[in-house]
């Protein structure tokens, strides 16, 4: 909120200025003039969003602002300051380019098109180039029409349309499948638009039909191309081959492929990789090997997609060697792999018993300046704890937690691993490093915690970590009961059953799949339980009513069921007609 200040006026008195303002504008029409005479309002001046404020602004400075200044609220504040109350300054298409890239970069629409609005209302003369970024925008965040609607509204700001923003929102369009319109705009597009198409509109084109697998209508288009004074490219060829792939019909691609290196072209990585993957897909990897052979007889340079192809290629084919070398090399060409292909390739690892070789990869990571994230992290930290190498596991969380901040799901990872080995006190320790790191424990972390306290035969601090759980609002799961319940039943302890039980309907702690698998879960169980759960049941009933809900009886099912089979009493009738 900007605050008004006057000249040579200590602060505290701003409270009274605003009060003053308010009572002039309270005033009817013939007092204000009056009332006016007594407040100087020329006297005030606007608060900037930022200090130090510039004395002399210019467009470029202030498009430096708006673009360095990270939150986006105080460079809308910036943008609109400027505009309304720095002495001389007027905005151009340069300020309002940048305001809205930066609105549109954050997918903020609403004040974007207000700005849109005030920017056509101003007749600034402007350029082609902002209306391409927010159509690219919209596509982006799967708003079409919206797109649609930008290029049809260019005309109204005063702006040429030209093949370079036909060509963005019929991209636009293909991303959101909506290749309905993608025709009709391709087909209109010099007389509604006076726009001509060029060879990338109409490869667009074929990208829309192959998507939509009309390869046919798209070999149809390759034909045309010519008498519409077209010359196809690589891309063109490209875009078919990758309609083939999508098929699954590889003698289509390879003919097309063929015909590239027939026209004495030569295919680009893009192409390479479409091919193979097409053959991936299928099984064939020996097929995809060669292929990316030629690549490299031909100086082909394989890209980061070509990389990722192969090496889940790999993994799949449960050859982790060739996925591990396939990686380093990628490393070595300074590509960045994601973290879903780096987790793909530990876990072929760590599946054939290679974890060490797993704990290898991941410092190579570290050492390339590649930071394994917490997924990949994790991954490893779990297959060393399934190894039983629960140490080795903490020293790797340690070395991570040096160069970042390990998620509750890296914390999850080893406190189980911790757990399942019966380190309860390291598992202690780090619940709370990860609590003072302001992690929020969830289901699964209470779920380890207490099923570690009960196979250690600490059944009793196993309950009270599920009590703090109710009291934290964390829901128990179908895990936390069957953990729980079981232990319990186990030495006898039946009457703390239903203890937790009344907590959890308490504390509204109970969903329905929670509850049907008690239900089912107690069916065997001593008479006196049963009555304890159709009680609770009862219990449940009457409060949904009291809260004008409707009990869902299907977990009768389970009782019924018991019946036909002939294993029900009459504790399970009673429980019938409670529900």
């Amino acid at each position: 909120m900007w605050r008004c200040t006057r000249h040579g006026q200590p602060s505290g008195s701003r409270a009274a200025v605003a009060r003053s303002v308010l009572a002039i504008h309270s005033l009817p029409a013939a007092e204000l003039s009056s009332a006016t005479a007594l407040v100087d309002l020329d006297s005030y001046t606007v608060t900037p969003p930022i200090r130090p404020w510039p004395k002399r602004l210019y467009s470029k400075r202030l498009v430096s602002m708006i673009t360095r200044q990270q939150n986006l609220d105080l460079a809308l504040q910036i943008f609109d300051h400027a505009g309304k109350y720095h002495p001389g300054f007027s905005h151009n298409y340069d300020t309002y380019l940048s305001i809205i890239q930066r609105l549109s970069r954050a997918r903020a629409f609403e004040p974007m098109e207000s700005l849109l609005s005030r920017l056509r209302a101003s007749r600034i003369p402007c350029g082609e180039n902002l209306f391409v970024f927010v159509i690219r925008s919209y596509g982006l965040a799967g708003k079409p029409r919206l797109a649609l609607r930008t290029f049809l509204g260019i005309d109204g700001f005063g702006v040429q349309r030209s093949v370079r923003s036909l060509n963005t929102l019929l991209n636009a369009l293909v991303q959101n499948q909506r290749f309905d319109l993608v025709h009709t705009i391709f087909k209109n597009s010099k007389t509604k638009f006076g726009v001509v198409p060029n060879v990338f509109t109409c490869n667009i084109i074929l990208k829309a039909l192959c998507r939509k697998n009309d390869v046919e209508g798209a070999l149809k288009v390759l034909d045309e191309m010519p008498s519409m004074g077209m010359i196809p490219n690589v891309v063109t060829y490209t875009t078919i081959l990758g309609g083939y792939v999508s098929r699954g019909d590889m003698v289509g691609a390879k003919r097309v492929f063929s015909e590239i290196l027939d026209r004495g072209w030569l295919p680009d990585a893009t192409t390479y990789t479409i091919l193979m993957d097409g053959y991936c897909k299928l099984g064939r990897l020996v097929d995809a090997i060669k292929v990316m052979d030629d690549m490299e007889e031909n100086g082909v340079e394989p890209n980061d997609v070509t990389y990722g192809v192969m090496i889940e290629a790999y993994c799949k084919e449960k050859k982790s060697g060739e996925a591990r070398n396939l990686l380093e090399d990628m490393l070595e060409k300074k590509y960045v792999p994601s973290s879903v292909l780096c987790c793909r390739v530990i876990d072929v690892l760590c599946e054939q018993g290679k974890v060490d070789d797993a704990g290898e990869l991941w410092k190579r990571l570290l050492h390339k300046n590649c930071m394994p994230d917490n997924v990949i992290s994790s991954t490893l930290i779990y297959w060393l704890c399934k190894e039983g190498k629960i140490w080795e596991a903490k020293k790797l969380f340690d070395e991570f937690e040096k160069g970042s901040i390990p998620s509750v799901l890296t914390y999850n990872t080893l406190i189980a691993g911790m757990c399942e080995r019966g380190e309860l006190c390291e598992a202690g320790k780090l619940w709370d490093d990860m609590v003072e790191k302001g992690h929020v424990p969830n289901a699964f972390s209470y779920n380890m915690l207490i099923k570690g306290f009960c196979e250690l035969g600490n059944v009793d601090e196993g309950v009270r970590v599920f009590e703090e759980m109710v009291e934290k609002n964390c829901m128990p799961n179908q895990s936390t009961y069957h953990i729980l319940i079981e232990s319990l039943h186990n030495i006898g302890r039946e009457e703390e059953i239903s203890r937790i039980l009344s907590t959890a309907i308490s504390c509204q702690a109970l969903d329905r799949d929670s509850w049907e698998f008690l239900v089912a879960k107690c069916i065997g169980f001593t008479s006196q339980l049963c009555d304890v759960v159709a009680s609770l049941c009862n219990e449940k009933t009457m409060m949904l009513r009291r809260r004008k809900f409707r009990f869902d009886c299907s977990s009768c099912l389970l009782p019924v069921t018991a019946l036909q089979l002939g294993h029900m009493d009459r504790t399970w009738v009673k429980l019938c007609r409670t529900l």
